[in-house]
């Protein structure tokens, strides 16, 4: 992913080394070859079983020389360890051990968590807000049927009205009984839904209807 040009495996075991080296494409050595082609590394990998340090400082010295100080990125997954502790402070070699990588894994799992716990809010609001906005869905169809039956109503006494002026009824009773009857049809269910529900002594149903008409 990252365009690496070349690839050269050090093994112990040759034959191992070359079994692998076909599935990747890599040039083989031994690992005596190691100090004199480490210069030719920018990225070096290392996990072997050698009980003693396989790079030690005196050959990471000679690498960088040869290399003009170009750094050098060493990732060492051995334990013991393959890559000798001091390495890490030559200027341009940049070590990484198992305790590093580790340290780095738990910083990433925890920058996780915390990115898991900020998107489950997320979550969580979301979808309470689209869950508010289905149920209001389910009001849609009511507010249409009780606005069209206001619609209705009102249609109803306006042509009354109109029809009263056209025959020379006095325009001010006209407009005084379009209005009184206006309300007493606007209020006529509503008031029937209060005295039921006073009648049944259903106090809660009584203030929804009571919040419902904008009663304090």
């Amino acid at each position: 992913e990252h365009k690496v040009q070349k690839l050269i495996i050090a093994n112990r075991t040759r034959e191992r080394a070359e079994r692998l080296a076909e599935e990747v494409g890599a040039e083989v050595i031994g690992l005596g070859d190691i100090d004199a082609r480490l210069a030719d590394a920018d990225i070096v990998i290392s996990s072997t079983a050698s009980p003693l340090p396989i790079i030690r400082k005196g050959m990471m010295e000679r690498a960088l020389k040869a290399r003009r100080n170009k750094p050098v990125l060493l990732v060492d997954i051995a334990v013991p360890r393959d890559v000798e502790p001091e390495v890490g402070k030559l200027p341009n070699a940049y070590l990484y051990s198992v305790d590093d990588l580790q340290a780095i894994i738990e910083q990433n799992m925890a920058q996780r968590k915390a990115a898991a716990v900020q998107a489950e809010s997320i979550v969580v609001q979301e979808s309470g807000e689209f869950m508010s906005w289905l149920r209001a869905q389910s009001a849609v169809e009511t507010i249409r049927e009780y606005r069209s039956q206001a619609e209705s109503v009102r249609a109803d006494l306006e042509s009354r009205a109109l029809a009263a002026l056209q025959q020379g009824a006095d325009p001010q009773k006209v407009l005084q009984e379009l209005a009184h009857k206006l309300t007493n049809r606007l209020i006529h269910a509503p008031t029937k839904s209060l005295q039921q529900a006073a009648r049944d002594g259903d106090t809660e149903r009584l203030q929804l209807l009571r919040d419902s008409l904008g009663l304090e």
